[in-house]
């Protein structure tokens, strides 16, 4: 079973984090995020986020080992666009637009022995005898 994270509508164009995914497919999660900090692209902080989430859901949500991680796989896709408009000369303007991307990180890894749960007691220890009395029944 392998764990998934995805940032979805990150501001940045989808072929420059694809440049920077391609950098640390199939390696293991901590060799990725060494090679990410050392990168010089914008699109690397959005990339490692993406990636620390999906350690954090593995080892929180799904309970593996955390040093056992490797990413299987990462994709990179066009999100939604947004229209804008730059002025030019003579009063006039260009439309552009600004591009999203949606960043896709599956991991897979070695899983931890699930905990057994406790013994419980057969015998439970028997309670005083004697009552409790409210503020109420005291005063009467």
């Amino acid at each position: 079973m392998a764990v998934k994270a995805v940032a979805k509508g990150v501001r940045l164009s989808p072929r420059k984090v694809a440049v920077v995914a391609s950098l640390i497919r199939g390696r293991s999660v901590d060799d990725a995020l060494t090679i990410l900090e050392h990168t010089p692209r914008r699109s690397a902080l959005a990339v490692s986020k993406a990636i620390k989430s999906a350690r954090a859901n593995a080892e929180h949500n799904h309970n593996y080992k955390p040093d056992t991680l490797q990413i299987t796989e990462i994709s990179v896709t066009a999100g939604p666009r947004l229209k804008r408009f730059r002025p030019i000369a003579h009063g006039r303007a260009h439309p552009f637009q600004r591009k999203t991307a949606h960043i896709r990180v599956i991991v897979d890894g070695e899983q931890r022995e699930a905990k057994k749960p406790a013994a419980k007691e057969s015998a439970k220890p028997a309670a005083k005898s004697g009552t409790k009395h409210t503020a109420a029944e005291e005063k009467k």
